[in-house]
């Protein structure tokens, strides 16, 4: 991990995918956080989700706008506790478009309307997946806060290389859409004690926006 003594760059990791390091300031951090207790409350509270195969993720994730479990969206999550999640704000729908223009240099029509918030203690590891289970290919935004992790940003084959490991520190940017939409990708590993202090968060809170392209069926 680096020391913080240099500035990281912006960088085009692939194809449609871009890291922009520090996006999001420090302000704007710490109302997130607070946005995300506050979903993590209910009406479906955060929880470790179940793998058909029987397997736990060791990350807690808490849903806005669609509930996902795995592989569909619903609007109320069956698998918890059968209550409809949190509506989708329209400010982080605006912020998502702000993260799309600000990663591809210019207005995007971009319209998420689902979040999924997934939380790392020092233990916690999401293994290489695709972001496949949405009807649009348009971009997934990343948002990363609190300690810094390595993340790994595959091909559209497979879950081995070739791949690219980034580090995402309180307040980075990611977006990938285009040639890496459906890119596999994982967090092998989280760097305990790096967040900030001063954001009260001890752990990493990572938030992506998608579009289900679900429109308002209701269904999955």
């Amino acid at each position: 991990m680096s020391a913080g003594l240099f500035p990281r760059e912006r960088a085009v990791v692939a194809p449609g995918a871009v890291h922009v390091p520090g996006w999001l300031p420090a302000a704007r951090q710490r109302e997130l956080v607070e946005a995300c207790r506050d979903w993590a409350r209910g009406p479906v509270p955060i929880r470790h989700t179940r793998l058909p195969g029987g397997g736990v993720m060791s990350v807690r994730t808490v849903c806005v706008g669609w509930h996902w479990q795995p592989y569909r969206y619903t609007r109320n999550a069956d698998d918890v506790n059968g209550e409809r999640v949190a509506a989708f704000p329209q400010w982080l729908a605006d912020l998502g478009r702000e993260a799309v223009a600000e990663a591809y240099g210019g207005h995007e029509a971009y319209a998420p309307d689902t979040a999924l918030v997934n939380f790392y203690d020092g233990a916690a590891r999401m293994g290489m997946h695709q972001d496949k289970d949405e009807r649009s290919g348009a971009p997934v935004v990343s948002l990363s806060i609190g300690d810094s992790c390595v993340f790994r940003f595959g091909n559209t084959e497979d879950r081995g290389r070739p791949y690219t490991d980034v580090e995402l520190a309180s307040g980075d940017l990611f977006v990938f859409g285009g040639a890496s939409r459906f890119a596999y990708h994982g967090v092998p590993k989280v760097y305990p004690g790096t967040a900030d202090p001063a954001l009260g968060l001890t752990g990493r809170l990572n938030i992506t926006l998608r579009e289900t392209g679900l429109g308002d069926t209701g269904t999955s």
